[in-house]
């Protein structure tokens, strides 16, 4: 795959997932946005869930964790870059070292993504 088709493909759901990573609670509005975007992706929960653990928990946990992190709003242009370029790479024993400590990357977002999932099923009318 290439950089374009992963823009193409991911780049509006990456962008819409990005609050999770955020120094504040993601608002109403974030989370409607995100519920938005995965309803209109298709995108089933299980699918939903590794898209969280590999494809964006690797780049923007790193962002959680550095003291000059971005807090308030992420750049859509440099987070979109580093996401590409993250998932370019993402074969083979990257992808199995992600997926090994992924609960890590994602233990400090793990409660809002639960959040979203819950809304994600309510909006689905599935049982989460």
């Amino acid at each position: 795959m290439d950089a374009q088709t992963l823009v193409d493909e991911r780049g509006e759901l990456w962008l819409a997932l990005a609050p999770l990573w955020l120094e504040r609670e993601p608002r109403e509005a974030d989370y409607a946005r995100m519920v938005e975007v995965i309803t209109r992706h298709d995108i089933s929960l299980k699918e939903l869930e590794w898209i969280f653990r590999l494809e964006l928990a690797p780049v923007l946990s790193r962002s959680q964790m550095s003291v000059a992190g971005e807090w308030r709003k992420f750049d859509d242009l440099q987070l979109m870059k580093r996401l590409v370029a993250h998932n370019l790479r993402l074969k083979g024993w990257r992808r199995k070292t992600w997926a090994l400590f992924s609960g890590l990357t994602t233990m400090m977002t793990r409660h809002r993504f639960n959040e979203l999932v819950e809304r994600v099923a309510v909006a689905r009318g599935e049982a989460v």
